[in-house]
């Protein structure tokens, strides 16, 4: 088989209907859009219409607000923090946001980074993130360590 012997298999392409081409191609004068009305006119789209029926998206309830202005954080849990300083990829002496993208415990920061408390921490380590849960800051000060916040999450 060559380049110019490729075909499609027979009945698998259509040629086009060509509209408007005179009485005799039989969908000629209206093109077979029947007369007058919205439909027959071009530039028409009637997506979300229903006949004068309630239309769906008026149909269901809609709840809630999403504020455009909300931080969105890179999320971490001690467990994994504890993974990486045994692994030797994070110094537990300074755990900073940073540290933790360079190491790739965090994909990015976004708006900062936030620890939570899921998992053990045995190490000692002072953390310098943007958010830590109650919980994350009581096991980081068990083990010895502290968790350094800016002033205005405080």
């Amino acid at each position: 088989m060559k380049l110019n012997e490729l075909r499609d298999n027979p009945g698998a392409t259509h040629k086009p209907k060509r509209v408007g081409r005179g009485p005799g191609s039989g969908t000629g004068k209206m093109g077979g859009r029947g007369i007058k009305g919205q439909k027959s006119r071009s530039g028409v789209a009637i997506k979300g219409y229903e006949g004068g029926q309630m239309p769906l998206y008026q149909r269901l309830p809609k709840r809630g607000f999403n504020k455009p202005n909300r931080k969105s954080f890179a999320v971490v849990n001690l467990g994994k923090i504890q993974e990486f300083i045994d692994a030797g990829k994070l110094d537990a002496a300074n755990v900073t946001e940073d540290a933790m993208v360079e190491a790739g415990l965090v994909r990015r920061k976004l708006d900062g980074v936030r620890v939570l408390g899921k998992g053990e921490l045995t190490a000692k380590t002072a953390i310098t993130v943007t958010g830590a849960s109650k919980g994350a800051v009581e096991a980081v000060e068990k083990a010895g360590g502290s968790v350094t916040l800016p002033a205005a999450a405080e």
